[in-house]
């Protein structure tokens, strides 16, 4: 099957509730330049998110900083996510089904990775708050071990309830479901009818759970901040974090409700059918990614004194390894 007639109807995770059995095809030029995006970004994200990761681990300064902690849980996580939905985005192409166990894993490890994105931003939106409205016990309310602690129950919450759709599968389908290929859609794996109306149930809870975080904890932060701000430069900068803040969680939001907004379009919009797919996967699950090293990495200046130190060392590095080279050349010349 050549790459000109691979499917590309589906988002990574396959959270169509239209009919799963319609696919449209792109024609080869599409089809190569929506991987060539893809790639790109994922090449462009996988350097920025490691070159953070790098800074963070390179100084002890962090490790016992909640917001920070924090914010490294959560980079690391939309690396997993983002390399995960782009194996399942260029596998769709490339082989167009896989092999039903193997979809599993990759649909449940980009479930719970797209899922624990937003409750991670809601966690360090509280961070903020305390810090912010209630500084004299900050930290004695966010110390170290309470922050892994709430990694570790945000996991759980984010698990639990998309683990049973595994379950679920186990019991009902035959063991020999799990050795057949399919085109690695959520739906096509995880048939049963009352697993969708659990997973709307669940989406529908998280949703309004962080929603009223943001909401209750950045009008806070921001009033607190106007308030104690007494140049207007200080103000505006409180107030532009905020809004970042806010952007990226409502985009991660984005996910709960991105397959009712897809099928919407889709009823609209009949003939652009690939073009929303393809938009919803850019804009729901790649471009939150890119905001996240900007708003906690470069505007942060601590971070960004420690990430602009690892820059430059390790472009001394290159330059003195490639003069030390250059001089070891010519005294083996002379």
């Amino acid at each position: 099957m050549s790459l000109g007639t691979m499917n590309s109807s589906a988002g990574p995770l396959g959270n169509m509730s239209y009919a799963p059995h319609i696919f449209e095809r792109d024609t080869f030029t599409t089809a190569f330049v929506k991987n060539l995006i893809v790639v790109l970004v994922w090449f462009s994200l996988s350097y920025i998110n490691g070159s953070v990761v790098a800074t963070f681990f390179r100084n002890h300064l962090f490790y016992g900083n909640p917001r920070y902690i924090l914010f490294i849980h959560m980079v690391i996580n939309d690396a997993i996510q983002l390399t995960v939905t782009l194996t399942l985005f260029v596998l769709s192409y490339i082989f167009y089904t896989i092999n039903v166990s193997f979809c599993c894993f990759f649909i449940l490890v980009a479930v719970f990775t797209t899922r624990t994105s937003p409750i991670n931003l809601a966690s360090m939106a509280i961070e903020r708050y305390i810090s912010i409205c209630n500084p004299l016990r900050h930290a004695q309310i966010c110390t170290t071990r309470r922050t892994y602690t709430l990694i570790g129950f945000i996991w759980f919450i984010c698990v639990v309830p998309d683990i049973t759709d595994l379950f679920v599968t186990m019991a009902t389908e035959s063991l020999s479901f799990f050795h057949t290929r399919v085109f690695c859609l959520r739906q096509n794996v995880f048939k049963d009818p009352i697993l969708t109306y659990k997973r709307q149930a669940f989406d529908t809870i998280y949703f309004s759970c962080v929603f009223l975080t943001l909401v209750y904890t950045y009008l806070r932060i921001l009033f607190v901040a106007r308030a104690l701000s007494s140049e207007k430069q200080s103000a505006q900068r409180a107030r532009n974090t905020i809004l970042l803040h806010g952007g990226q969680l409502l985009m991660c939001m984005l996910s709960y409700i991105s397959p009712s907004v897809e099928t919407v379009l889709h009823f609209i919009l009949p003939g652009h059918t690939l073009e929303i797919r393809f938009a919803n996967y850019l804009i729901v699950y790649i471009l939150p990614r890119f905001l996240s090293p900007i708003i906690y990495g470069v505007r942060d200046k601590e971070f960004r004194k420690y990430l602009k130190r690892y820059f430059v060392s390790d472009r001394c590095k290159g330059m003195s390894h490639r003069v030390n080279h250059s001089e070891e050349g010519e005294n083996k010349a002379g």
